[in-house]
């Protein structure tokens, strides 16, 4: 998804001035169309996050527009002080980007997993969080949002080819994208994860079993008419997400159903601990926290048999 935003921001800025691109010494090969493009409008703050969402705050109360693009969980924790007092506290438009949550960076171990992001961020009133599940997708989402009123983070992913299937860059602010129709599950996901769950799906359909997809790339603000909706149709959900169970999607889901008082059994994939002294791929890791496509079939299995004890006769 990173070329596809450094291409977008680049249309963004030709045709506003205001637009600007602030880095803490990374996307090399991934943002020199807008160095080059806009050389004066480009700033490399260093290996210095909080320093980088100061001068953002200081920019954007100054009538601009800045981006700031970092590794998922540099870009959120370490400036994250800053992103409260300043721009969440005071409503400026600073755009963070995150790249690579989840375990994007597997290799690079616990320190580089973006695993508490989207929890942390959701805390926050008045930030808009974005976490499209392909390229198509976050290329909508940023001409969809990059001047709305307020601060907005966008989690993307590395992955600059897959699609979702029936997805096609469908966004629209505090709504779902329903990319597959089913009876008998239904699943709920964000970001690039969005795969392994449709290869679940497709899996479980040669089972027989039918599967209902429901992206949310809009996590805040949230899509709640849209999730009662569906969950009211669904005797089972489960939300995946490359994150922590606590605080995400899950965690998200569940307080809809507990606010409205749904009856649809929900189930939470997610990462349940840290994953100390453990390094390897992206799919190494994903295996290990079970969100493999294999390991989603036999969650959903579980979760149906379970659904069908405490609801049939």
């Amino acid at each position: 998804m990173r070329k596809a935003f450094t291409q977008t921001l680049v249309e963004l800025a030709a045709h506003d001035p205001r637009v600007l691109l602030l880095t803490a010494d990374l996307g090399f090969m991934v943002l020199e169309p807008f160095i080059e493009r806009f050389p004066g409008r480009f700033f490399n703050l260093g290996v210095a996050e909080q320093n980088m969402m100061g001068v953002a705050t200081g920019l954007a109360d100054a009538g601009f527009t800045p981006f700031v693009y970092s590794i998922a969980t540099f870009a959120t924790l370490r400036g994250y002080e800053f992103l409260r007092n300043g721009a969440v506290l005071h409503r400026l438009p600073v755009r963070v980007v995150g790249v690579g949550g989840g375990f994007e960076y597997g290799v690079a171990g616990v320190t580089h997993h973006g695993l508490e992001d989207l929890g942390a961020l959701r805390l926050q009133p008045d930030l808009a969080i974005i976490a499209p599940a392909d390229f198509q997708q976050a290329q909508t989402a940023l001409r969809e949002t990059w001047d709305v009123p307020g601060p907005v983070y966008y989690r993307l992913g590395r992955d600059e080819q897959t699609t979702v299937p029936g997805l096609n860059g469908a966004f629209a602010r505090g709504r779902v994208q329903v990319v597959r129709e089913g009876d008998d599950v239904l699943w709920i996901t964000t970001g690039a994860i969005t795969s392994e769950v449709t290869a679940a799906a497709a899996r479980l359909a040669q089972e027989g079993i039918s599967s209902a997809i429901a992206v949310v790339a809009s996590l805040a603000p949230p899509p709640i008419d849209d999730l009662v909706r569906l969950l009211q149709a669904f005797p089972a959900a489960i939300t995946v997400e490359a994150h922590y169970r606590t605080g995400g999607l899950g965690s998200l889901v569940a307080e809809v159903i507990a606010d409205r008082g749904l009856t649809c059994q929900l189930d939470r994939c997610g990462v349940e601990t840290m994953p100390r002294g453990q390094v390897g791929s992206q799919r190494f890791m994903q295996e290990q926290a079970g969100l493999s496509a294999e390991q989603l079939v036999r969650r959903a299995t579980h979760v149906l048999k379970a659904s069908c004890r405490n609801s049939c006769p």
